[in-house]
């Protein structure tokens, strides 16, 4: 009896060390996807996403109608990519949520966008992943932007 005690404590324990593992994984990729993002790496994004990430955001626009509007991975990288060396986006990440079942993730990232040190809007970043093998790659991705209802935390400089 001792013997199945011991062995489901040790099964319980396994499972819950390897879903931590992989949450500190996901939570690598969305790390990994943003220091490509702020250096303007774009190799460092792509390693972290599928060939054919699927893109959207949703917003409201000025005349207070909902909007969801289909982006292409590749106009975000060009973007990055041709990004002017005097330009700084900073998109600070305020928290994460991850939530993991077997090889897909789903990680929510509330966060802040400053251009140039100004704050410019806040909204949520919803991450979908899938696991391939031992890696977390990003197969969608869809946001919102708002400029009401945001607390922009200062940070010093």
């Amino acid at each position: 009896m001792i013997r199945v005690i011991v062995s489901i404590i040790l099964l319980m324990t396994g499972t819950v060390t390897a879903q931590n593992d992989d949450t500190l994984l996901a939570k690598s990729t969305i790390d990994t996807f943003f220091e490509g993002f702020h250096k303007g790496d774009t190799a460092l994004m792509k390693s972290v996403m599928v060939d054919k990430v699927i893109m959207q955001t949703a917003y409201r626009n000025k005349e207070g109608k909902d909007v969801l509007v289909n982006d292409e991975a590749d106009g975000l990288i060009n973007a990055i990519a041709k990004r002017p060396a005097d330009q700084k986006w900073d998109e600070r990440i305020l928290d994460y949520s991850i939530q993991i079942d077997g090889n897909m993730a789903n990680v929510w990232t509330p966060y802040e966008f400053w251009y140039n040190g100004e704050f410019s809007h806040c909204g949520v970043n919803s991450f979908q992943l899938f696991k391939d093998g031992a890696k977390w790659k990003i197969i969608y991705l869809i946001d919102t932007r708002r400029r009401s209802g945001c607390k922009p935390v200062e940070t010093k400089k």
